[in-house]
């Protein structure tokens, strides 16, 4: 008999409209981004997301790094067993996001912020080098009191599986404590992403407060050194940081997987 995976895998990130662009190194000089990197847009990278659409033929795509991962996982799994979690705007692009996630059958549970546009993201292309400049906008006004209510934690509830990148340290540290100890108290996997080195380095405090309940930490060696670093590593290779890491003190007994 299959395995009932309704609603088993609960994902909450920032919801964000892609627009992705081939450009050369001197864009990337020009607002002094990395070839590899990514970073929360201040007011001067704002002009960057018009100069892409202007004049780099940009192209639009659904994305928020935990929503693309859950519209993958959701074409591999049968039919709602997915659902996503983040806060988009009342506009044409909050649309173009459920669109792409409805084309996936993965269920999406928006809070809608009728004052603030959805939000966007740049993806600068270099040769194989991407760099990501997030405007966050009404992404980053999700609020716990959304997944708190009765009828939106019923979905955590259901949940067996839950992923949540680091990228939501900046929006609702409240939320992930509070679905990371749910996981805990009821012997569910709690997953992570380190998703960029920034993460590690302005969240530290919330990062090692929410360690003891992470079962899988996911990254790349890049956030894996800046995480090293946060936490005072002495070392710099990437497999011993990785098993320091998973010898981390745990908040229950089973092994934790970096």
């Amino acid at each position: 008999m299959a395995q009932n995976l309704r609603g088993a895998l609960v994902g909450f990130c920032n919801p964000l409209l892609d627009i992705s662009a081939v450009v050369d190194d001197s864009l990337l000089a020009e607002y002094k981004l990395k070839a590899n990197d990514a970073i929360m847009a201040s007011p001067e990278h704002l002009p960057l997301f018009q100069t892409l659409i202007d004049k780099h033929n940009a192209l639009f795509l659904p994305g928020g790094s935990a929503q693309n991962t859950l519209r993958g996982a959701q074409r591999l799994l049968p039919e709602d067993s997915a659902v996503f979690f983040g806060a988009v705007g009342n506009d044409e692009n909050a649309q173009r996001l459920k669109g792409a996630a409805d084309k996936a059958k993965l269920r999406t549970n928006y809070m809608v912020n009728p004052t603030k546009p959805t939000g966007t993201c740049a993806l600068l292309i270099t040769g194989k080098n991407r760099s990501m400049v997030a405007n966050l906008s009404a992404a980053e006004t999700y609020d716990f009191s959304h997944v708190s209510a009765p009828e939106n934690w019923k979905d955590i509830e259901a949940a067996r599986f839950y992923y949540i990148t680091g990228f939501f340290f900046a929006v609702s540290p409240d939320t992930i404590e509070a679905v990371a100890k749910h996981a805990h108290d009821n012997n569910k996997t709690f997953t992570m992403n380190l998703s960029a080195p920034f993460v590690a380095e302005f969240f530290t405090a919330q990062v090692e407060k929410t360690l003891p309940y992470i079962d899988i930490l996911f990254g790349n060696e890049t956030e894996a050194a800046a995480l090293a670093t946060a936490l005072k590593f002495d070392t710099s290779d990437i497999k011993q940081i990785a098993k320091r890491v998973a010898d981390l003190p745990r908040a229950g007994s089973r092994p934790r997987l970096v």
